[in-house]
């Protein structure tokens, strides 16, 4: 079911958004080699409970799955989303997502960056510029009487026009009652195809890009999704509110 949100709604989706902006940067801030990704998440966690808000990942659970124990996903290098923070150090060269998710008022926010860690490869640099970007184009096409795949189109063809692969298995989604809601937005697609945008719709779009090959696989843990070929991938993210002309990023880092 997709919801379509009140001006109450927005007003309690885009005050969850800010604090999701705030610790990004906050946390963005203290990446540096030689902290620990526990460390991060736990600047996080303080950061949004002295909002007067929950983080939202924190035992969140899917699939069975035992709820994730941290308040943000901590991915480095080839993971490419939902990495568990932990006692690893980051190291020079390394480009880590940042995952964070806010529930406020009973609504959710939602969005994510990839940061370098010291001086990273120029394949990597590119990897996040071009990511980046792809999230920005996805962006403009999300406007009132487009449709979902007008957003996924304009991702992948760029992303692809670089050399870069979109991965297939995970997308973007609803967001804002709850922390994945309809419709699915994925990152590849065909352009006049999928669900219609209405205004007042907010959605999280976060394109997921891989140096290598597009195929993924889950770690051991449960959680931690890797690439396939152990290439790096990027991940940016906004929650978005649909409007009739240019749509509002609520989640502006």
């Amino acid at each position: 079911m997709i919801y379509i949100k009140t001006q109450k709604e927005i007003d309690f989706i885009r005050e969850s958004c800010r604090i999701v902006a705030e610790t990004l940067r906050l946390v963005k801030s203290n990446v540096r080699i030689g902290v620990t990704t526990f460390e991060l998440d736990r600047i996080a966690e303080d950061y949004i409970k002295s909002n007067n808000a929950i983080p939202a990942f924190k035992g969140y659970s899917q699939g069975g799955l035992p709820g994730f124990p941290g308040s943000v996903c901590t991915s480095i290098n080839d993971a490419v989303v939902h990495g568990i923070p932990g006692q690893l150090r980051l190291e020079e060269g390394d480009i880590i997502s940042l995952d964070v998710g806010v529930l406020k008022n009973n609504y959710y926010g939602d969005a994510a960056i990839t940061v370098a860690v010291g001086k990273i490869s120029d394949e990597k640099k590119m990897l996040m510029e071009v990511t980046e970007k792809s999230l920005q184009l996805g962006i403009e096409q999300a406007k009132n009487g487009n449709r979902v795949h007008d957003i996924s189109a304009a991702v992948q063809d760029y992303v692809e026009q670089n050399g870069f692969s979109i991965v297939r298995d995970l997308c973007g989604h609803g967001v804002g009652k709850f922390l994945h809601e309809d419709p699915a937005v994925p990152n590849f697609g065909k352009r006049g195809t999928g669900s219609k945008l209405k205004r007042g719709m907010t959605i999280a779009i976060e394109p997921m890009v891989n140096a290598g090959g597009f195929e993924v696989i889950t770690s051991p843990d449960g959680w931690t999704v890797i690439t396939a070929d152990g290439s790096p991938s990027a991940h940016f993210e906004h929650t978005i509110l649909i409007l009739d002309n240019s749509p509002e990023i609520l989640t502006v880092c």
